[in-house]
């Protein structure tokens, strides 16, 4: 049972890759929130905008629009004049995907509160879906939970190898060009001192001084 209790600790760190946000938006004004993902990784995202009047329906002036675009600016999810969402896709391309919140100007200027809530990798699976659907007993999900964490973490880990070697070879690539241009740089400062000594040679020899 100890082990067992370690092992659901340990998913519990490893399964925390999410961003559960809560933030104000004014009026007028636009938040955007960045998130890494890789190629192939599921991500989840659900936002929310907080009634500010609980038990009464939700102002006209608190609506929202809301798009999620890849770095490369592909359109994955778009909302317009919403007070509540949500999306899910597979990542087409890795890097930075942005969730962009823009709020409407009203006057008097009005404050937003949201609730957002972006999942990706192995915390965007619904594994009590999943465990339903397969008929499993409880064990069984975890264990199947700490499986897709440790390829997760294995994935992760090519990954971060893969952009290592990018930097690394980034540097070489840096350090040969400061090379290059150091040698350049005393080419030229060697030979604009060789052509100042001939021009003092020629000038002196002009004025019979040598």
């Amino acid at each position: 049972m100890r082990t067992f209790g370690i092992i659901l600790v340990i998913i519990g760190i490893l399964s925390c890759v999410a961003q559960s946000l809560h933030f104000d938006l004014q009026s007028g004004h636009t938040k955007c929130i960045a998130e890494e993902i890789k190629s192939n990784a599921m991500t989840v995202g659900k936002y929310s905008i907080v009634n500010p009047n609980e038990g009464q329906p939700m102002p006209d002036t608190h609506k929202i629009t809301v798009r999620v675009t890849s770095s490369y600016g592909n359109n994955y999810h778009y909302g317009d004049h919403v007070d509540s969402g949500n999306f899910a896709f597979t990542a087409a391309e890795t890097g930075d995907y942005l969730a962009c919140f823009w709020a409407p100007d009203h006057k008097p200027p009005v404050t937003l509160t949201l609730d957002f809530d972006w999942k990706t990798g192995v915390a965007a699976k619904n594994w009590p879906s999943v465990a339903k659907k397969g008929q499993i007993d409880f064990m069984e999900m975890e264990l199947k939970k700490l499986e897709h964490t440790v390829k997760f973490i294995h994935e992760e880990m090519f990954y971060l190898r893969e952009r290592e070697e990018e930097m690394q070879e980034l540097n070489r690539a840096t350090n040969s060009r400061m090379a290059w241009l150091g040698f350049v740089s005393l080419f030229i400062c060697l030979s604009v001192a060789g052509l100042q000594l001939l021009h003092l040679k020629t000038f002196f020899e002009r004025k019979k001084l040598l």
